[in-house]
């Protein structure tokens, strides 16, 4: 009966939006995974067995989770409180623990439905990170940064965090079902939804632009982050958020595609870590690489690629994802390096396994003919460990091996 009704939905959308998509000249019929109910295996397609996939799936997750705490893990357990039990996602490098960090490890344990893991970090989230103070300044958002006792290094969010987590929430109520208090996942999604546009002092959207911030702003101001545009999620968000903003995130979906194309090289595919809304590099003095292609941009062509893999609906997104595995191939597949400017100038050496692991995940959506190999590179790569990959590069690392062995799905909760 639900899945009836989740088609029906589904189906009333599609009508809905009909008209705008056949405005747009690169949009086609929507027959992504969401429709079709298949994703797409790229080790299955390259030759790996089932069991082979689960395998190199299950000791990353194991390795990340619960290897050595010295050498391999960024998952800690901290605890029980009256909530239940607490654990936290590790910067090893930094010894802080992150909302990025939180929200991806939030949405890795959803995927592999490890609810256990999943509550554990919820629970040190609201309980540690979330700001409830009336009147605070970033009221209703999470701190971006704690120490590992839960005592805050930073009083803002950071809004890639919040998307995560938000996602996460609504998918974990379509597989898991909602609980009561802060286990209610779908009834703490739409409240963090709507304070991320209507928050009274500082939003997470610039409303004019339709457009995520890279900071909350008090006005339609400042900038965005190419990486922290997720319409895959806001696609998600127009399903099941709440009813009022369910155009306005279909659009917003719209613009991060169009955005896409304004941030990226037209010959390179590169983009920079931070954008205006013109997609033109920023620079800031916080951030010496805020106008390269840099740790932040490594997402960006995961975003993309998954949003095309998932909805179908911007062909121009394939076009992009063969760019930048053209550009890194060129480079060589092996040896490319880590910080380029946007016109492929090599600025840091090094060949990061977040870097390797994002550029595996074009392939759903790239048709360049050395595509397999990128997927093949992140086959062969090693469950990060090194203290200055583990966390970042690990986090990516394995969510790209679920993206690229069509585990990474959507789950979608009883639409009200």
């Amino acid at each position: 009966m639900k899945h009836k009704a989740y088609c029906l939905i589904f189906l009333l959308f599609v009508l809905g939006s009909q008209a705008t998509a056949q405005q747009k000249p690169h949009s086609l019929k929507r027959n992504g995974a969401f429709v079709k109910g298949v994703y797409t295996n790229l080790f299955k397609i390259n030759g790996h067995t089932g069991r082979e996939i689960s395998f190199k799936i299950n000791k990353a997750f194991d390795q990340l989770f619960y290897g050595d705490r010295s050498s391999q893990a960024i998952y800690f357990e901290a605890g029980v409180n009256h909530l239940g039990n607490l654990a936290y996602v590790l910067d090893v490098l930094h010894q802080d623990v992150r909302s990025e960090g939180m929200s991806y490890g939030l949405m890795i344990t959803l995927q592999l439905n490890k609810k256990a893991e999943f509550d554990a970090l919820w629970n040190f989230s609201m309980t540690h990170m979330y700001i409830e103070k009336p009147g605070h300044p970033a009221e209703g958002y999470f701190a971006w940064s704690v120490q590992q006792n839960g005592v805050r290094n930073a009083e803002g969010p950071a809004p890639d965090g919040e998307e995560y987590i938000v996602t996460a929430l609504y998918m974990a109520a379509g597989r898991w079902g909602n609980g009561t208090g802060i286990y209610n996942y779908q009834a703490w999604a739409d409240k963090i939804l709507n304070q991320m546009r209507h928050h009274p002092i500082h939003t997470m959207i610039n409303e004019e632009k339709k457009m995520i911030l890279f900071v909350p702003q008090t006005k339609n101001a400042a900038f965005s982050d190419p990486s922290y545009h997720l319409p895959a999620f806001y696609e998600l968000w127009a399903l099941c958020g709440p009813k009022a903003d369910r155009s306005f995130w279909a659009a917003a979906a719209d613009t991060s595609r169009a955005y896409f194309q304004k941030t990226t090289n037209p010959s390179t595919g590169l983009s920079s870590d931070y954008a205006d809304f013109d997609g033109k590099p920023v620079h800031t003095s916080y951030n010496p690489d805020a106008d390269h292609f840099a740790y932040d941009a490594w997402r960006t062509v995961m975003n993309w690629s998954v949003d095309w893999n998932w909805w179908h609906k911007d062909v121009r997104e394939k076009e992009l994802s063969y760019r930048i595995q053209a550009f890194f191939y060129r480079q060589g597949i092996q040896t490319y390096g880590s910080v380029y400017t946007k016109e492929g100038e090599l600025i840091r050496a090094g060949h990061p396994a977040g870097l390797v692991s994002t550029n595996a995940v074009a392939s759903l959506a790239s048709e360049h003919p050395k595509s397999k190999e990128f997927v093949e590179a992140l086959w062969d790569l090693p469950v990060p460990h090194n203290i200055g990959d583990r966390y970042y590069g690990g986090l990516l690392y394995l969510m790209s091996l679920l993206h690229c062995s069509g585990k990474f799905q959507l789950f979608l909760p009883v639409v009200k």
